[in-house]
């Protein structure tokens, strides 16, 4: 949940750069924010009410002027908007401390997946116009944008399998998002192999100031090993997890992880 009030989030602000951190927020401004999927033409369509773009923008934008102000560091997270990544660029520019992240589901899909994938493509920003995809995309070429993430938000079949009004947000996200990112970004030439690396791995751990995120000598081994050229539909039967929350199922997608090691340990081996 966003917090609303501008005082407490401005203290709470300067108390944890104060001790060296920063704060990191949803920004939801509620008075403009329910409704199911993205305020449009499919939500007009389908007869549901909307999610307003101004509802993520309102509330990144007070914590813009807070950090500006104060000269403090903030973190958006999950944006969505085209107007999102134009005031994070502006505020990057003038020198404020703002960083954001953005998720896959944001780059490769629009609101028109909501026909096909229902509920498994409603989440919390939702799915945006194709002119927010592009603005996303545009982000993450030009440095507006830091990091990579995947809101992983898992759900039960039962959950989701109601309608769209009363259906909780979010879908599983981990096992998608190399193949997400290969197939929306690096196999349309948007963003090189460098770029994801830097925007899913050394661009996080550089914005919360770990030492991750790297291969060199002495470092953690946190490794992903993928073959980048396997293509394939992804299908339920592949998703490890207990939940199957996604609106990748059925998609054509391009790259495969074929180990993750974790610390230097095995983790997962396809």
């Amino acid at each position: 949940m966003p917090v609303e009030n501008a005082k407490m989030i401005r203290d709470a602000m300067l108390e944890v750069n104060r001790i060296g951190s920063f704060l990191s927020e949803h920004c939801e401004e509620k008075s403009v924010s329910a409704g199911a999927i993205n305020a449009g033409k499919v939500a007009e369509e389908l007869n549901v009410k909307g999610v307003l773009p101004e509802a993520e923008e309102i509330m990144a934008a007070r914590d813009i002027v807070i950090a500006e102000t104060n000269n403090l560091h903030t973190h958006i997270c999950h944006i969505s908007t085209k107007t999102s990544v134009n005031m994070i660029r502006d505020a990057k520019k003038r020198g404020v401390k703002v960083t954001c992240e953005t998720c896959p589901h944001y780059y490769f899909f629009t609101e028109d997946e909501v026909y096909l994938s229902g509920t498994n493509a409603k989440m919390n920003p939702p799915l945006r116009t194709e002119a927010d995809r592009e603005a996303i995309i545009k982000g993450l070429q030009d440095g507006t944008i830091d990091a990579i993430i995947t809101d992983h938000a898992p759900h039960s079949e039962e959950e989701k399998n109601v309608e769209l009004s009363k259906a909780p947000n979010g879908i599983i996200g981990f096992e998608t998002a190399l193949a997400a990112t290969i197939t929306a970004l690096i196999d349309k030439q948007k963003l090189s192999y460098l770029d994801m690396v830097r925007l899913m791995s050394y661009g996080p751990a550089k914005v919360l100031g770990i030492d991750r995120g790297e291969i060199k000598q002495g470092a953690v081994a946190d490794l992903t090993i993928f073959d980048p050229e396997v293509e394939y539909v992804y299908t339920k039967d592949m998703i490890v997890s207990k939940s199957k929350n996604t609106p990748f199922i059925g998609k054509k997608l391009k790259g495969q992880v074929v180990y993750t090691i974790v610390n230097g340990n095995i983790k997962f081996a396809k």
